[in-house]
């Protein structure tokens, strides 16, 4: 798996917009643009490498377009600064998910008190089966 890069130096390749959110704002919700939306062309990083763009396009494929740019928005907050803020946040939590590797895990072997009870339960189906086809031979006699 490829490493985690250098997070400031993305953030600092990224390009920010900012519109009109539909979200809170009361009179200024027509007026003033506090949406940000950040845009981060992978093609033409410096910062990445080719094989952390192939990861970096390929776990976060739902927010690439197919001009090969991320895009992230925020809207929530009144302020465009705080929305940068949100927008930067969420950017460096799905730069580090993307190339976080995960652990392999290391299978156990059952313990003795798990295969008791397996062993239980289907001593317990097994009694539950077999009474029912006690009561069909019964119904047949009638």
């Amino acid at each position: 798996m490829a490493k985690i890069p250098d997070i400031e130096s993305l953030i600092n390749e990224c390009r920010f917009e900012a519109t009109r959110s539909s979200g809170k704002g009361g009179q200024n919700v027509n007026k003033v643009s506090t949406k940000v939306i950040l845009l981060f062309e992978i093609s033409i990083s410096d910062v990445l490498d080719e094989e952390q763009k192939v990861v970096f396009a390929s776990e976060l494929h739902t927010r690439v377009s197919k001009a090969g740019i991320f895009r992230i928005s925020s809207g929530c907050e009144r302020i465009q600064l705080a929305n940068r803020k949100l927008v930067v946040q969420k950017f460096i939590k799905l730069v580090e998910n993307a190339f976080k590797t995960e652990e392999e895990r290391i299978a156990t072997k059952p313990t003795k008190g798990s295969k008791l009870r397996r062993i239980e339960n289907k001593k317990e189906q097994s009694i539950k089966k077999a009474s029912r086809g006690e009561r069909w031979d019964e119904s047949e006699e009638n």
